[in-house]
């Protein structure tokens, strides 16, 4: 798969290929990008469960045509009662990472839709009603969905850890074994609730009859979340990192996100002289991958909830910090690495509207299928992005109340020189930064087709998707000689299969200068670009 597509009024790209042509279809209605989003976002929602929920968070870079690029932080915080204490009281020594107690944070992506549908409206004339925006997600949570083999193989991997979580077989196992692909899987209490979000609005996630019903059945499973967590929690506006860059000028979500880490590595590589390399040669991969290792150092020291940070967001990406970096960066030698963060799942999506409004957006539970947990009532699984807190008192991410948990998520946006608007992104935990450095440089500086972009072997080093080890991860597709040289400078290879869904789900949008559209999906993915 080489080929973007193209289009001139509209476009939407997905991991799932329903979340695209329900994207495209509010597009087609007249819909704003961001109304298309909310709709593409609600039903990956459904169809792709071990992926995200709407127990998970999300987060907005939104650009218009021109004016400030903006975003929104649809981040859940600690629950009020998630304290180093409480779980030492419970014999805790680390957070599970399944479970009630490792569903110990708010979910924040409904909050986030509703910031993204307001803004919608006062900036952008949005008039679609929500329960429009809804029905797609509402039918396939009732009627079905063809479960994805994605679905099936991680379902399958991850039983053991799963399938005696409160919920989970009911809701994902219903026939006690893991679902095969393409059979259809229904959620019906999940319809049900996005029902409700459509005729009470999306503030009764967290004010109202629903929020007392989530909080109940949390409460009644031992987690630490409480409906005064529901009822404090807003997401918010907020300003996005940004990067001078030689092929365009840089976005990408703040703090507590590791997007400002995202921009770094294409900082440091470029002040390493990436552009004057040969693109996707071993030079081109040496350089981003120890770029990757420099910026990866700055994210364990420095990014956490800005409440709590060493250093402002923007400081990160300093030219002197940066041109620091890159000067440790051994043309001829890969620099030791060492055990990166735990593994995480998530969906990217990207929608650009006819008025050129574009929209990159980021949604994720965590691990495959969050905590594991499916609330009762509202057939809710929920998040355990809070996992990654520490229950060392000392440590940068030490747990404590009402603080936001590291995020992996980050979706990136660019403008680049001559006037286009580029948005990208991907899943996969470290993979996200990198295959973000790969699908950018390869398109922006080495002038790679989008497509051409996204589809090309691609590396990881540390982790991703199910994956705990801290090899650098090639494709297979990468000639041996590349192979080889990469080994010969240090580098610890494991080779992978071609397009290995470890090197997660990418995708991009661009609207050329002349308001033509171009779009690329994942092959890795069971996703599609609609556009009309």
């Amino acid at each position: 798969m080489l080929n973007s597509v193209w289009a001139t009024r509209g476009m939407v790209t997905a991991p799932h290929a329903l979340a695209a042509e329900a994207g495209c279809a509010v597009l087609r209605e007249g819909g704003t990008a961001i109304e298309a989003m909310v709709t593409a976002a609600s039903v990956i929602a459904v169809v792709y469960p071990h992926m995200n929920s709407i127990g998970g968070d999300g987060f907005w870079v939104i650009a218009p045509l021109s004016g400030d690029v903006f975003a929104i932080d649809a981040c859940g915080p600690a629950a009020s009662h998630a304290a180093i204490a409480w779980y030492q009281e419970r014999g805790c020594a680390a957070i599970p990472s399944r479970g009630p107690l490792a569903a110990n944070t708010m979910a924040g992506t409904v909050g986030g839709w509703a910031v993204a549908l307001d803004q919608a409206k006062q900036r952008f004339g949005a008039n679609l009603p929500l329960s429009r925006l809804l029905q797609d997600a509402v039918y396939y949570a009732r009627h079905g969905f063809p479960v994805t083999p994605g679905q099936s193989a991680i379902t399958e991997d991850k039983r053991a850890e799963l399938q005696d979580q409160p919920g989970f077989r009911a809701a994902f196992m219903p026939d006690g074994e893991p679902p095969v692909a393409g059979s259809a899987m229904r959620q019906e209490r999940l319809a049900a609730t996005l029902e409700h979000l459509a005729e009470a609005g999306l503030d009764s996630f967290y004010r109202g009859d629903l929020a007392a019903s989530l909080a109940v059945d949390l409460q009644s499973l031992g987690s630490p979340v409480a409906l005064e967590d529901f009822q404090r929690f807003r997401a918010s506006l907020t300003t996005p990192v940004t990067l001078a860059h030689g092929s365009g000028q840089l976005f990408n979500m703040t703090l507590p996100t590791q997007g400002p880490i995202s921009l770094a590595i294409l900082g440091i590589a470029e002040r390493a002289g990436l552009a004057g390399m040969s693109v996707d040669s071993a030079d081109y991969i040496h350089c981003l991958v120890e770029a990757t290792k420099q910026a990866f150092g700055l994210r364990d020291r420095l990014v956490v909830d800005p409440a709590f940070a060493p250093l402002p967001a923007q400081e990160i990406l300093s030219p002197e910090r940066l041109q620091d970096c890159a000067d440790r960066i051994d043309p001829r030698r890969a620099m030791a690495w060492g055990a990166g963060h735990k593994p995480s799942d998530t969906i990217w999506m990207g929608a650009i509207d006819q008025s050129g409004l574009a929209v990159s957006f980021i949604q994720s539970i965590y691990h495959e299928y969050g905590s594991g947990i499916v609330l009762a009532k509202s057939g809710i699984n929920w998040q355990n992005r809070g996992s990654s807190f520490r229950l060392d008192p000392n440590h940068l991410l030490a747990l404590r109340p009402g603080m936001k948990p590291f995020h992996t998520l980050n979706p990136a946006l660019a403008r680049l020189k001559g006037g286009g608007t580029l948005v990208y992104g991907t899943m996969g935990g470290d993979g996200q930064p990198q295959t973000q450095a790969a699908v950018f440089s390869r398109h922006a500086m080495f002038g790679q087709s989008l497509q051409q972009a996204v589809t090309a072997p691609r590396w990881l080093l540390g982790r991703t998707w199910g994956q705990s080890s801290d090899t650098l991860k090639l494709e297979g597709r990468f000639g041996s000689e590349i192979i080889d040289d990469l080994r010969s400078r240090g580098h610890d290879v494991e080779l992978y299969p071609s397009f290995s869904e470890t090197m997660g789900h990418a995708g991009a949008l661009l609207r050329h200068t002349n308001g033509v559209l171009e779009g690329a999906t994942d092959p890795r993915s069971n996703g599609g670009v609609a556009g009309y």
